[in-house]
This record gives structure tokens, C-alpha cells and sequence, in this order.
């Protein structure tokens, strides 16, 4: 009776209530990264648009350039404070950003955003980009194999 027991409970699907939670928050969380990716476009077309004043632009600029750069202020493989700069500074200088640009500059930035999203992705820029790292590392490689073997 008891090994009936335990296969059954074994075969049992886990709890319902235990996967609720996790899935609203990562849809959240997506949404959240989506919107964010969004407003940075808006701060990148608001700094290109000729009405922004100059100190939003150079703001706009900073901010949109720090949030598509790789280099980070604080590296991401520190603990807890590598991932605060990306949860904290670009949100709050996106908020700036948007907080300070003109009415009609910000519904054109947004427009624009919002046009770029909608165009397809091109593999085949993609593909001739990472061709064209592929055989500047092999390069490399070679140049430095070759170095080493004087």
C-alpha cells in the first residue's frame, strides 16, 4: 500500500499554487525590459531631434549611450553591485530624460521609437558582422601564433 502511495504522489503533478508565482513575474519583468529598451530608443531619437536643448540632449545622449554600451560603470561580475547600476542609473536618467523633453519632441521620439521596433531584423547584417569578427579574432590568432614562433 504505501509503495501504491508513493508512486502515485510521485507521478502527481506539483502543486499548481507553487507555479503561479513565478510566471506573472518573469512576463512582468519582460514587459518591464521591453519598455525600458523602448525609452531608450525615445532618449536616442530625442538627443538626434534639433528642438531637445542642449543639456537634454547631452543628457539623452549619456543616457541611451550608457544604456547600449557594454562597458558598464560598475562590472557586472561584482556581486549584487555590478547589476544595481542597470536596475538603478538607466531607469532613473530614462526618467530624466523623459521628465525634461518637450511635449511635441517626445511624441515625435516616440513615434520614431516605435517605428524602428516594427522593422524586420536583417540576418544577413548580422551574419556579415559576426563574419567579419569571425575572421578579424582568426586573424588575430594567426598573427599571434605567428608572433610566438619567431
Amino acid at each position: 500500500m504505501t509503495l501504491s502511495t508513493n508512486a502515485q504522489s510521485a507521478a502527481a503533478p506539483p502543486d499548481a499554487s507553487l507555479m503561479r508565482y513565478p510566471m506573472p513575474l518573469l512576463r512582468s519583468l519582460k514587459a518591464r525590459a521591453k519598455a525600458l529598451k523602448q525609452l531608450t530608443l525615445v532618449a536616442y531619437y530625442a538627443a538626434r531631434d534639433a528642438r531637445t536643448p542642449w543639456s537634454v540632449r547631452l543628457l539623452a545622449l549619456i543616457v541611451a549611450a550608457y544604456a547600449l554600451s557594454p562597458i558598464d560603470l560598475i562590472p557586472d561580475f561584482i556581486p549584487v553591485l555590478g547589476y544595481l547600476d542597470d536596475l538603478i542609473l538607466i531607469p532613473l536618467g530614462i526618467a530624466l530624460v523623459v521628465r525634461l523633453l518637450p511635449a511635441e519632441v517626445l511624441a515625435s521620439a516616440r513615434e520614431q521609437a516605435q517605428r524602428s521596433a516594427q522593422r524586420p531584423v536583417s540576418w544577413v547584417a548580422a551574419a556579415v558582422i559576426g563574419g567579419v569578427w569571425l575572421l578579424a579574432l582568426l586573424l588575430l590568432g594567426w598573427w599571434a601564433y605567428r608572433w610566438m614562433h619567431r
